[in-house]
C-alpha cells in the first residue's frame, strides 16, 4: 500500500519562519523522502482561505479556485505559498513516483463578502460570495437551510455549511474535484470532517473517471471521521457501498490505544487484541497514525517513546500515515540507523505482507507475525513493555529452518543490536526485544 507523509503540521509556516514558502520547503524534501520509501504526500488545505485571524491553515475555504494567484483575503500567495510553487511541488513529487493527497474542505466556508437574510429563518448570515477567481459563487441558497435541505449533519463552529444536496453545489463540488485532479494533477483527496454531509457525496468523487494526459486516474480516498470504531465502520460500509472506488478512514480508536501505550505507565499488552479499533474489522480501509495536526491541544499529544507507536503501524496491516513534526523535527527518522522511521519504513516496504498474526502475548510481551503476501516475504515482531530488562519467548513461526536478522530496533534504555535468531524444522525459535522497546526481525 506504501507510506503516506502529512506534510504540515498547525501553524507550520509560522512556526518554522516558512511563511508563503511552505510549499518550497517540501518540494526540497522530495527526493530524499522518495529515497526513504515514502508513496504519497498529503498536503494542506491549498485554496485561499477566509484568514479572518491573519493567515491560516485553510480549514476556513473561501475561494477554492485560488491556489495562490488572486489578490485577495489580504495576500496573492496561500500562506503555504503561490500556484507556481504548489504545480511544483506536485511536479516534483510524481517525477519522484510519489502520489500526492488534497486536503478537500466541502463542509464549511468562511469569509464571505457580505451579509444576506435567509428567508427561511429570517437570520442575517455571511453567505454571499464572490470569490475573485469567478468560479462557485454562492449566496444562501448555497447553505443550510435552504428549500432543498432543512437538516444539516453536523455543524463546524459557526461558518455557514454547504448544501450538498442543492444541485448547483453538489455540481460545483464534482466540478472541483475533477478541476484538482485533472488539471492541478492530485491523485486523491482527504476529506475534511466527512461527519457534516452526506457519504453520498464522496462516494460520487471516487467514482468519477478522471482523466489526465489521456489516461484514467483512479483518485485515492481517506476521510476523517472522528468517532468510535463502531462509528467510523459503519459510515465507511455506508460510503462504500456500490462503490468501485472504495474511500479508506482514519482508525482514531487505534491511535487512543497507541496514546495509551506510550503515556500510561503499565499499559496492559492485552490491549493490543482487546480494544476495539478499525484496524481489527477493515484493515484494507484503514489508515492508521500516530499524531495529526488537530491533536496538538495539552494533553492530546504522545509525550513519551512515541517510537513504538511508530514501529507498530509500520510493522501491522493498514496504511500508515507519518506525521511531519515527528519524521523532522522531532528527529524520528533517525536517518541511516536501525532505530527510527525510516528503518521502519524501509521494513514495511519490503516485508511488511499478509496477515499480522499474534504469536505470543502476556501483559508486557507481544510477538507478532506477518504471514507474507507477494513480493514481500513477512515479519516477525516484538514488543517489550517492560523498562528494566530484555525480553522473549519461545514461538511457532511460518517460517521452518529459517534465519532472521533484526533490521529495525529501539529501546528506551538499551540501543544495542539484538541478535541473530533462527527457527527449527517445527517452525519454532526465540525472538527477543530490549527493554520498553521492538524489534523487528526479518527472513535471511
Amino acid at each position: 500500500m506504501g507510506v503516506m507523509l502529512q506534510t504540515f503540521y498547525w501553524d507550520c509556516p509560522r512556526e518554522e519562519k516558512k511563511e508563503f514558502q511552505w510549499w518550497n520547503t517540501v518540494r526540497e524534501q522530495i527526493p530524499s523522502l522518495a529515497k526513504a520509501g515514502f508513496t504519497a504526500l498529503w498536503l494542506p488545505p491549498v485554496h485561499k482561505a477566509a484568514n479572518l485571524a491573519g493567515p491560516s491553515m485553510g480549514y476556513d475555504p473561501y475561494d477554492y479556485y485560488d491556489l495562490g494567484e488572486f489578490d485577495q483575503k489580504g495576500t496573492i500567495p496561500t500562506w503555504f505559498g503561490s500556484k507556481k510553487d504548489l504545480l511544483a511541488l506536485i511536479a516534483e513529487a510524481h517525477q519522484n513516483k510519489m502520489g500526492v493527497i488534497a486536503d478537500i474542505v466541502i463542509n464549511h466556508n468562511s469569509g464571505a463578502d457580505a451579509q444576506e437574510v435567509n428567508p427561511i429563518t429570517g437570520q442575517s448570515r455571511w453567505t454571499l460570495f464572490n470569490p475573485k477567481s469567478g468560479k462557485f459563487p454562492r449566496n444562501w441558497e448555497s447553505f443550510h437551510p435552504n428549500m432543498y435541505e432543512s437538516w444539516d449533519e453536523s455543524a463546524f463552529g459557526d461558518m455557514p455549511d454547504l448544501s450538498h444536496r442543492n444541485p448547483y453545489v453538489y455540481a460545483e463540488l464534482l466540478k472541483l474535484a475533477r478541476w484538482l485532479i485533472e488539471e492541478i494533477g492530485f491523485d486523491g483527496f482527504r476529506y475534511d470532517f466527512v461527519k457534516g454531509y452526506g457519504a453520498n457525496t464522496i462516494t460520487a468523487i471516487q467514482e468519477y473517471r478522471y482523466m489526465r494526459d489521456g489516461k484514467q486516474v483512479i483518485p485515492y480516498g481517506v476521510a476523517e471521521f472522528w468517532d468510535n470504531a463502531r462509528a467510523i465502520e459503519n459510515w465507511v460500509d455506508l460510503a462504500n457501498f456500490s462503490n468501485s472506488n472504495p474511500v479508506d478512514a482514519f482508525d482514531f480508536p487505534l491511535r487512543e490505544m497507541l496514546k495509551g501505550l506510550c503515556d500510561s505507565y503499565g499499559f496492559n499488552l492485552h490491549n493490543l487484541e482487546t480494544w476495539e479499533t478499525v484496524l481489527q474489522k477493515q484493515p484494507q480501509t484503514t489508515v492508521t497514525f500516530v499524531e495529526n495536526h488537530d491533536l496538538r491541544d495539552e494533553g492530546r499529544p504522545i509525550v513519551n517513546d512515541k517510537l513504538l507507536a511508530y514501529s507498530y503501524i509500520l510493522t501491522h496491516e493498514g496504511y500508515p500515515c507519518v506525521f511531519w513534526r515527528d519524521y523532522f523535527n522531532y528527529n524520528l527518522a533517525l536517518r541511516d540507523t536501525s532505530n527510527g522511521i525510516d528503518a521502519l519504513i524501509q521494513v514495511h516496504e519490503r516485508y511488511a505482507g499478509g496477515a499480522a498474526q499474534t504469536l505470543y502475548l502476556s501483559d508486557d510481551l507481544y510477538i507478532m507475525q506477518r504471514t507474507g503476501y507477494d513480493d514481500k516475504p513477512g515479519l516477525i515482531y516484538v514488543l517489550n513493555n517492560r523498562g528494566d530488562i530484555w525480553q522473549g519467548n519461545w514461538v511457532t513461526t511460518r517460517w521452518s529452518n529459517a534465519s532472521f536478522r533484526p533490521l529495525a530496533w529501539w529501546s528506551k534504555n538499551d540501543l544495542s543490536r539484538p541478535d541473530d535468531q533462527s527457527t527449527g524444522p517445527d517452525g519454532r525459535g526465540q525472538f527477543f526485544a530490549p527493554p520498553r522497546g521492538f524489534t523487528v526481525y526479518t527472513p535471511r
